[in-house]
């Protein structure tokens, strides 16, 4: 959509048309509502003032980029927004070529940005990358890595900072706000650049009372940490007033030097229930749209759930128990712990890697870190695990919460890969439970542990019905049904697969709950090996390294030959988004069809 010719008028009703349409499909399709839709007028101006057939687009998490979507070609495919089949909720450049880069976790923005700038200074092209950030990516110690290089390399980068908390710097009082604006207009940065040439000019002990006046300037507005570190900052300024926004980002555009927009927003402008900070509205499943109120779902309790109702009942007995999430204490489920015992348990924000470093001195002191990040977040803290938490072998239990298929949030935050990549880390411990009484029973195991574990749990409930079982013992497995030649295999949330799938073969079935990725239970899988010739492997999680891999490896070193393994493992590629049952079916990995395949 070209909308360079539009008045400010149409402009403004460009904008209302978006949140219309945005809110018109999130109600029915669910997705993230809040953020996008504070976000709008921001993008609108930025479709304005530069070009986004050639300028770099880069939107951090991008979860707040519906309205880029719209104004690229997808106006009516956007009713399939996050649908299996449709368009993603994030930024996806095989989607569009107006998306520059997928992006769904945070705070990578900047450093994609100041890589698209070396690549067109390379080239000798005329193109300005354009970074679209909000003030929770700011949190994230990769941001600042990014600063530092850009302040010293002084690439022409624009930088809009989506702030609708703000949680960067409050103006300080009538003159800041006088300040600011100020700082916003075309007049003071030219006078800014001729003050900077006057002193450059002037003898040395000359000077002093110009730098002071630019210096003081600095001070009383929220830019000083920008400035310092060599970005020119301008802001806040109304990121609602489009025709404000266009003259801001014209000025920024001008300067031929790194310059971030520091734009204030309300979260869920133009839908007034939603308005402000409201953590629930940030991403939601679909809802009334008069009332705002979603429908109730019957169903089993989600894993989640039983987490925090368990950790909240451990921390009750043991004050001992201390925690920590990067950010999602909703999602997560520490919200009630953190309300309950807000100097035990902390939110860091978004920065896994500090969440996880901060656990070991803890751990070391004789308290006892549980860590709950997502399974596709704690990518983000690996070295950590490494490097501050395995090697000093320190008893801290990570929480890996959405292992598995997590639907709608598509490639970016399918758990598949938290196996594979902790497996391989000494002095890690790997265990998962399957329904609620073994959440209860690992997280009690992991309590008393001393050295490294991480046990994982499904986005929504459980696929196993609930069951009596016994305690966890390190590296033991549970023989939850005898049979004969046919051996199923379930880890965590697999074990309720192996069952589904088990009562559609017409055989008699053997199942195992692994318990235990690492170690293995060695002595039950070699006493099995001569019991059952034909082993099903179930695990939501990649092949490669995965559960299946680990047993393998396991006969190999044993010699044993004549056992015929098939892992229903992911295979090598990333899961897209859309309904998990869907997905799911897409993969061959329904019940129905796993029976096929197995007979």
């Amino acid at each position: 959509m070209d909308i360079k010719a539009y008045s400010i008028e149409e402009l403004n009703t460009l904008a209302e048309d978006i949140r219309r349409k945005i809110l018109e499909t999130v109600s029915k399709n669910g997705g993230h509502l809040s953020s996008t839709m504070g976000a709008t007028d921001l993008i609108v101006a930025m479709h304005k003032v530069f070009d986004v057939s050639k300028d770099p687009f880069i939107f951090d998490v991008s979860h707040q980029a519906y309205a880029h979507k719209l104004l690229t070609d997808r106006w009516d495919k956007f009713d399939t927004l996050r649908q299996f089949g449709g368009i993603s909720g994030y930024t996806k450049p095989s989607e569009s070529p107006y998306d520059y880069y997928v992006a769904g976790h945070s705070s990578t923005s900047i450093s994609l940005a100041v890589g698209a700038a070396k690549a067109i200074a390379l080239k000798g092209e005329e193109r300005i990358p354009v970074a679209f950030i909000g003030d929770g990516s700011m949190s994230a110690g990769m941001v600042y890595e990014a600063l530092n290089e850009l302040g010293d390399r002084k690439y022409p980068v624009v930088i809009i900072l989506n702030d609708n908390e703000m949680s960067i710097a409050k103006p300080i009082g009538a003159i800041s706000k006088l300040l600011s604006q100020t700082m916003a207009s075309p007049f003071y940065q030219k006078f800014k650049t001729k003050v900077e040439k006057i002193v450059d000019m002037m003898p040395d002990g000359t000077s002093y009372m110009a730098k002071r006046l630019e210096e003081s300037f600095k001070l009383i507005t929220p830019g000083i940490l920008f400035e310092e570190m060599g970005i020119e900052y301008i802001g806040p300024v109304d990121g609602h007033n489009i025709e404000s926004l266009i003259e801001t980002m014209e000025v920024a555009k001008s300067l031929g030097k790194p310059v971030i927009i520091h734009a204030q927003t309300t979260k869920g402008k133009g839908y007034d229930i939603a308005e402000g900070t409201k953590e629930h509205w940030h991403g939601v499943s679909a809802f009334d749209l008069k009332t705002g109120e979603v429908p109730k779902k019957n169903g089993a309790k989600a894993a989640t759930a039983i987490f925090s109702e368990t950790l909240v009942e451990m921390a009750d007995k043991d004050e001992k128990i201390v925690g920590v999430t990067a950010a999602m204490p909703s999602g997560t489920g520490m919200s009630a712990v953190i309300e309950k015992y807000p100097e035990r348990f902390w939110d860091v924000a978004i920065a896994e890697q500090h969440a996880v470093t901060s656990m070991g001195p803890l751990a070391k002191e004789g308290f006892k870190p549980f860590c709950a990040i997502y399974s596709t977040f704690l990518q983000r803290g690996y070295d950590q695990v490494i490097h501050d938490i395995a090697l000093m072998d320190l008893g801290v239990v990570f929480a890996l919460d959405r292992a598995g298929i997590v639907g709608e949030d598509g490639e970016t935050h399918q758990g598949a890969f938290d196996i594979s990549y902790l497996r391989a880390i000494p002095n890690m411990t790997l265990l998962a439970p399957y329904n609620e009484t073994t959440m209860k029973l690992a997280m009690q195991f992991a309590k008393t542990y001393d050295h490294p574990c991480a046990f994982r749990y499904p986005r929504g409930a459980f696929l196993a019905n609930d069951c009596d079982a016994p305690m966890y013992e390190l590296g033991r497995s549970h023989l939850l049904k005898e049979g004969e030649e046919i051996l199923f295999i379930g880890y965590g949330n697999g074990v309720g697969r192996a069952q589904q799938v088990a009562e559609l073969v017409e055989a008699d079935i053997a199942i195992l709950d692994l318990r235990f990725a690492k170690p293995l239970d060695e002595e039950m899988l070699v006493a099995l090996s001569r019991r059952y010739k034909k082993w099903f492997v179930f695990s939501d999680s990649a092949a490669q390294g995965g559960v299946g891999s680990a047993i393998l490896e396991l006969l190999s070193q044993k010699q044993i030959k004549d056992i015929s393994l098939t892992t229903f493992e992911y295979d090598d590629a990333f899961i897209t988004h859309g309904n998990t049952k869907l997905v799911e079916e897409s993969l061959g990995l329904l019940p129905a069809q796993l029976a096929k395949r197995i007979r």
